[in-house]
């Protein structure tokens, strides 16, 4: 199943009083596995950015100002997505903001099913702790070394992990079979064909001799003597 990991970075927390994207990162998978396609944007705001906000992703107005604006990029978001499921860490937060961007366009807008929510899942997975995407990071022991500041891209490729992670997709993914577990969660290992000729035997007939004696002073109901071993 293809999905769409992403984040956004913003210059507030509420669309409704004029905030405004600032960056938006996707990392696209297939069956939880991130197939390398990404989709990566600074926007321009137009408008400015608390300094606070700054201190966090690191975003400026004055580096946001020659890069373009949401209406530039906004069909290649849309086309990059198709028709996959949306996945983000704190989900109606960036759902917010994205259906906002593309309202003002004119464009659809994502609906609530189209999105999963991976603080919902991990809340869901790991009742009463901490499910910040740092504290999923170090719980799957996830590098953060290139996360000095809030990236919209680099938190999508963490949040791909940590997904993955979430559902179990590693154990999913691993198919030694070379025809793929189809979803079942399984690991197949591929038949071993038979030799052509048995092994001989590597044990002595002083071994044999010895084992047999051994076997005789366990008594009639040893389990040895009820198991078909030849």
């Amino acid at each position: 199943m293809r999905e769409i990991v992403f984040d956004t970075e913003t210059t507030g927390l509420d669309p409704s009083t004029g905030d405004r994207v600032t960056e938006l990162g996707c990392v696209e998978v297939i069956d939880c596995i991130p197939t390398g396609k990404t989709f990566h944007a600074y926007v321009n705001p137009q408008r400015s950015i608390p300094r606070e906000v700054v201190e966090i992703t690191g975003l400026t107005g004055e580096f946001l100002a020659d890069k373009p604006l949401f209406e530039e990029i906004a069909q290649e978001f849309v086309d990059f997505v198709g028709d996959a499921v949306l996945v983000a860490h704190n989900a109606p937060f960036d759902r917010g903001f994205i259906n906002m961007e593309l309202a003002r366009l004119g464009f659809d807008t994502y609906p609530e099913d189209r999105f999963k929510d991976t603080a919902r899942i991990a809340r869901a997975k790991f009742p009463g702790s901490y499910v910040s995407l740092d504290a999923l990071c170090k719980r799957f022991d996830i590098s953060l070394e290139t996360r000095d500041k809030h990236g919209a891209l680099i938190d999508a490729y963490l949040l791909a992990e940590v997904y993955l992670e979430l559902t179990g997709g590693r154990t999913r993914a691993l198919d030694l079979s070379g025809r793929g577990s189809g979803g079942s969660g399984r690991v197949e290992f591929p038949a071993r064909p038979a030799r052509p000729q048995p092994l001989p035997s590597r044990q002595t007939e002083k071994e044999r001799a010895a084992h047999a004696a051994f076997i005789d002073e366990l008594g009639e109901n040893a389990l040895w003597k009820k198991l078909p071993i030849g």
